[in-house]
């Protein structure tokens, strides 16, 4: 799955419910479940130009929504801050001993929990 595959499944993930059921079923049919317009039009019963309308529409308003928020931004932004101070973590503890190695351990367990939770 490349890059903007990966986007599209996060904004349906963060923004999906904002759409209109036909909206989100085209979209996810398509981005998600790989299939082809033409399946999706015989699937939900609507023209094939009617499935990329409701998947064009869809795009359109997620982006917006996006683009005023950020959510997907700021997500992935603090998941990789998160990602690169679980390996610092890792190193310190590595590198220390004694009540710095058990405070280092506790400190990777909570960023452990952290990043079960996103």
């Amino acid at each position: 799955m490349n890059d903007g595959r990966v986007m599209q499944s996060m904004m349906l993930d963060f923004y999906g419910e904002l759409l209109t059921e036909k909206q989100r079923q085209c979209f996810d049919l398509h981005y998600n479940e790989d299939l082809t317009l033409s399946e999706i039009a015989e699937q939900c019963g609507i023209s094939r130009q009617g499935v990329w309308d409701n998947i064009r529409r869809a795009e359109a308003a997620m982006r917006e929504i996006e683009d005023k928020t950020g959510l997907i931004r700021r997500f992935t932004q603090t998941q990789e801050a998160l990602e690169q101070l679980r390996g610092q973590l890792a190193e310190l503890y590595r590198l220390s001993d004694g009540r710095a190695r058990e405070l280092a351990g506790d400190a990777g367990r909570r960023l452990e929990a952290l990043l079960a939770d996103l």
